[in-house]
């Protein structure tokens, strides 16, 4: 059996659109394709009539300045992203999730917007993206809106995007200024399943010797990706010592809810990680910050 009947490669986001309308409930979007074509062939997502193909859209393929923004096209592939200049200036935390997402061939195809397209709560691009604060952009019959990207995650394969009414056309996060910086890591497995144990990604705003603001993101700590507010509030105004590192780790249990997985490992154990992950990333962050604010 035909996984879809029909295919159409869309030349502009208006073309897409109108490709959906036609057949609202049996058409669907594809850009890269590593987790649809997956899901249509395992059974997870129901055959369909028609794939609308955005991913030759100029619009959605642009890395670019705009005002006091970067925008990142929803159909970049995240090898590109890892490579770029433009995003290692003022996003390496994104820089370094995308380039350990997959291997090479999935890299060359994976794109964020698919992540979000698909909800998928612990993907690393999507962490890094909160931590950035990026605001996505969506374009429908009725005109382009904007969102905050935790806006768009409803629960694990459930986005807030319209199947067949959005286009997700990307993403928006705030020029670097001096005394900011990023960083994402995380820990796998050495071997076998693809899947983080803990992932996690840091954006800091430093003045001098104190914390002036800081976003922290960790994934998977529930069914959608989500800040670690308590954390962040308590560091703001602070300096980063070995006091309030002591204190933010003794803050961890409290701040998310891990689980025991087969796959990723006992939720014990994932929350000694986390604490030694926080600590490290810290450093890291403020010390780029410091570099950063020299320059």
């Amino acid at each position: 059996m035909s996984l879809w009947s029909n295919y159409f490669v869309a030349k502009t986001i208006e073309e897409a659109i109108a490709a959906l309308s036609e057949k609202p409930e049996e058409s669907c979007l594809v850009a890269g394709g590593t987790d649809l074509l997956l899901d249509l062939q395992q059974g997870p997502h129901k055959p369909v009539d028609t794939l609308v193909d955005v991913s030759q859209i100029a619009e959605l393929s642009v890395v670019e300045i705009r005002g006091e923004t970067l925008f990142i096209g929803a159909g970049v592939p995240v090898n590109v992203l890892a490579q770029s200049d433009l995003v290692k200036e003022h996003a390496q935390g994104v820089t370094e999730a995308c380039r350990l997402i997959g291997g090479p061939q999935v890299r060359n195809n994976a794109t964020l917007g698919g992540n979000v397209a698909h909800a998928l709560p612990a993907a690393d691009g999507m962490i890094s993206m909160v931590a950035m604060n990026a605001v996505a952009e969506i374009a429908s019959m009725d005109g382009v809106r904007q969102e905050p990207i935790l806006d768009l995650f409803l629960g694990p394969g459930k986005s807030a995007l319209r199947p067949q009414k959005d286009i997700l056309k990307g993403f928006s996060i705030s020029l670097h200024k001096n005394g900011q910086s990023s960083a994402f890591k995380r820990i796998m497995k050495p071997r076998g399943v693809a899947l983080p144990i803990l992932n996690m990604a840091i954006w800091l705003d430093r003045e001098k010797d104190i914390i002036k603001n800081i976003r922290i993101a960790v994934g998977p700590a529930g069914p959608v990706p989500q800040r670690a507010s308590a954390l962040e509030q308590r560091a703001r105004g602070q300096i980063l010592n070995s006091e309030l590192l002591s204190e933010l780790g003794k803050m961890v249990p409290e701040s998310f809810s891990f689980r025991s997985s087969a796959q990723r490992s006992g939720a014990a154990y994932r929350y000694d990680l986390c604490e030694v992950l926080l600590e490290d990333l810290l450093k890291t962050v403020w010390q780029r910050a410091e570099e950063k604010e020299k320059l």
